[in-house]
């Protein structure tokens, strides 16, 4: 792989012109495919096959579609841009005012009244008929229904409303216009994604010491990510596309793009600093460098990919549009880096400060490579004992979906959502719906309606519950549904409880009413998911941590290697859970991270997390062991080789996690309930995987084992294929290889490394591996 590789960067290097513009034309196209999709991005979540989701379809099948949406959600946003959609007017008395007294509702329903004359407006509902005032007449609601989709209603639509709410505010009461027209878009990128931008470039300054070398890779990433999110935009034509798996694609394109470019652009500086051609350092950059680079990325598609294990339809579609962008991060910097290093030529030949910087990677100096290997034990005990503790709060992890009660404060939806709390009771956002089907004996339906009320109203954590006129139901109907209010909020463990009570209730009560009977609502719908994803969870990382092995096996031709990668994994996935569920459910510095209200994790945040990590996480220990390895394969001792590589790649691994964490954190500041806890629970993985595990614990770990570490046995030696991720077969004599000019690391004696380069080319030329 490695000689392909060298061709290639050769080639692109040689023929940059075309390499550039063919990159252009792909950007292009790319473009014009997600101008033309119409941009169908939805926030919405469902699982084809759970209970809540085949009542749904039979309600909309015996009832009507309208009658599907009923318990769908406080503010009956539509889940699909195409389909008619809807708001909420939610209007709060002045105090010491009662909506049950006096002229409120008469002043609420004159100021919506032209609403119901305006463009695309099919009704608007009767609060009264609808039972739409709070018990205590505090609050009251207005629904409009569109024949439009959220995206079409036309603003003098909207201004209608807003003009009727400000009319209302002017009159002393309480607006908050909530679904519909009135949900934030979608942003792809701000003010905090830009500052994520600025940070990674001063990185990759301090690290290369030239603007100009630091402005590659951010550039190539750039592109790369263009083209990964305008492909994933333009699926969004003939499938809806989550605006999480938009925004997923975007932070590892960004993240993943300028880490391999900068793991190439050094080694092709280094190369460069020690006096090679340019054409022959690009070509061995990608040889070598590159080589690590197309297998880390590997990790991290393969990873992705493996989110279609699950059976998710939209955490599959997350994985294989983030995996897809990965690929074309891989592609980008294996052949349009060259291509600019073509174009740069000489200029990035370091000199001055950068000069002394490369030349003190070349030295191999590094105290904390040396301090770690000489105390491993100490090291290993002290590393695991802080990321076993940040891990804690994880034992008390509860997973759900974010509802309009996480959006950020002083949004209409967030507004919305808690005046109806308040006046209604918390949970009134989230209303359960028990589906009674008498298809088999329809004279049956009214008695069974009755029943069914009469012992769902009993059970506890009931606030209310009621028949239902639904809008598709008519005469002689043999299907109806029966509405059940929980007094705790929809996020809530006695609201998932009761979904449970209600299910073990229905054996009982489909015998006593000879009908067959579902739950579903919007709660019903978010516990339905949370508990498929938890079900599918195991199932995953059993696959990840199989896969780990698998690759890191053919890698590195070591059985150990593998084990501590995967350990050391296992702690980084754990104290991630652990920050996370201390910041975003128990709320824990919330106000530093723009939490706005705290709650339940993401209920695919584990899955999503641990696939993601164990890509990004393999990425550094590749860069930093493939290093060891080479050193090892050279002829150094176990230690030697495990500080000389360490030495040789820390510094940049560093800026590598730094680029990384400064990418994700920005996503943080976002004030998504979405996006936030992702972004954070990414960059605070990386932050424990990058320097507490891959910095400290694996090379002490190395360290540790001694030549153990390398060991394989011989049966198993020969039926790997040797992928050469190190670019060994790349030396060639007339250069003496990279590693005679290198001087003794701290605490190594010089004959040792001496030694180990003097035994490299024997090592090489019988082909041995050490063992």
């Amino acid at each position: 792989m490695a000689r392909v590789l060298d061709r290639l960067g050769r080639g692109s290097y040689k023929h940059r012109w075309i390499v550039l513009v063919v990159w252009l034309l792909v950007l292009a196209a790319a473009a014009f495919g997600a101008v033309s999709s119409g941009l169908n991005l939805s926030n919405s979540f469902s699982i084809p096959g759970t209970e809540s989701d085949r009542a749904q379809a039979l309600v909309a099948e015996r009832l009507g579609d309208q009658a599907a949406g009923v318990g769908s959600s406080s503010s009956s946003q539509a889940a699909d841009a195409d389909e008619p959609s809807s708001a909420r007017v939610v209007v709060g008395v002045p105090e010491g005012e009662s909506f049950l007294a006096g002229t409120g509702i008469q002043d609420v329903l004159t100021a919506i009244g032209p609403v119901a004359q305006a463009a695309d407006v099919a009704g608007v509902s009767d609060p009264v008929s609808n039972q739409a005032v709070a018990p205590d007449g505090s609050v009251m609601y207005v629904d409009v229904q569109f024949t439009v989709g959220m995206e079409d209603v036309p603003t003098a639509t909207t201004d209608v409303l807003e003009d009727a709410a400000d009319a209302l505010e002017a009159d002393g009461y309480e607006v908050a216009l909530s679904g519909g027209p009135f949900t934030a878009p979608l942003e792809l990128a701000g003010p905090t994604e830009a500052i994520g931008l600025v940070v990674a470039l001063i990185v990759l300054v301090v690290t290369f010491g030239s603007l100009l070398a630091a402005g590659m890779p951010i550039l190539t990433a750039l592109l790369g990510v263009g083209i990964g999110v305008a492909g994933v935009l333009s699926l969004s034509g003939v499938t809806v596309i989550s605006s999480a798996t938009l925004t997923l694609a975007l932070m590892l394109g960004l993240a993943v793009g300028i880490d391999y470019a900068l793991f190439l652009l050094s080694r092709h500086r280094q190369q460069l600093a020690e006096g090679m051609d340019p054409l022959e350092s690009a070509g061995r950059a990608v040889g070598t460098a590159g080589s690590a680079v197309g297998f880390a990325g590997t990790t991290v598609v393969i990873a992705l990919a493996a989110l279609t294990v699950t059976g998710i339809p939209f955490l599959s579609a997350m994985g294989l549009a983030a995996a897809a962008t990965v690929v074309i991060a891989v592609a980008v910097a294996l052949t349009l880096l060259p291509a600019i290093m073509g174009f740069a030529g000489e200029r990035l030949r370091p000199r001055g400060r950068a000069l002394k910087q490369a030349e003190h990677s070349r030295a191999a100096r590094n105290r904390w490579g040396a301090f770690v290997t000489t105390h491993p034990i100490v090291t290993l005990l002290v590393a695991a004992a802080v990321l076993l503790t940040i891990a804690v709060p994880a034992l008390s992890l509860r997973l759900g979906l974010p509802d309009a009660g996480r959006e950020p404060e002083g949004s209409g939806d967030r507004q919305a959502f808690e005046m109806l709390a308040e006046g209604f009771g918390p949970g009134f956002n989230g209303p359960l719906v028990v589906v009674v089907d008498a298809a088999q004996d329809p004279s049956s339906l009214a008695d069974a309606v009755v029943e069914v009320t009469t012992t769902v109203a009993a059970l506890p954590d009931v606030a209310y519950a009621a028949p239902v006129a639904a809008p598709g139901a008519t005469e002689g109907a043999d299907a109806a549904l029966v509405i059940v209010i929980p007094t705790s909020a929809p996020d809530s463990q006695e609201t998932a409880d009761l979904v449970h009570a209600l299910r073990d209730a229905r054996p009982d009560l489909e015998a006593a009413t000879g009908t067959e009977l579902w739950v579903t609502g919007a709660a019903a719908a978010n516990i339905d998911i949370t508990e498929k994803l938890a079900d599918a969870f195991p199932l995953f990382l059993l696959i990840v941590v199989g896969l780990a092995i698998v690759l890191l096996l053919v890698a590195f031709r070591s059985v150990l290697v593998p084990v501590t990668a995967v350990l050391g994994f296992l702690l980084t996935i754990a104290a991630s859970f652990g920050a996370t569920t201390a910041v975003f459910q128990w709320g824990w510095l919330s106000g530093i991270f723009n939490v706005d209200s705290a709650g339940p994790l993401l209920s695919f945040l584990p899955i999503l997390l641990v696939g993601v990590l164990f890509g990004l996480a393999m990425d550094y220990q590749v860069f930093l062991v493939s290093r060891m390895r080479e050193e090892h394969v050279h002829g150094a001792d176990p230690i030697t080789s495990v500080r000389l590589g360490f030495a040789h790649g820390a510094r940049v691994v560093l800026a590598a996690a730094l680029i990384m964490i400064s990418v994700f954190s920005s996503f943080v500041f976002s004030g998504s309930a979405q996006i936030s806890p992702i972004a954070f629970a990414l960059a605070i993985g990386i932050l424990f995987d990058a320097l507490v595990v891959r910095m400290t614990m694996i090379p002490a770990a190395m360290a540790l084992l001694g030549k153990s570490a390398w060991w394989i046995p011989r049966w198993l030696d020969r039926i790997i294929p040797n992928v050469d991720i190190e670019g060994a077969a790349l030396e060639r004599p007339e250069h003496g290889g990279s590693h005679a000019a290198d001087a003794p690391v701290d605490e190594v004696p010089a004959d040792a490394h001496q030694g180990a380069h003097a035994a490299h080319g024997a090592h090489t030329a019988a082909g041995d591996q050490p063992g």
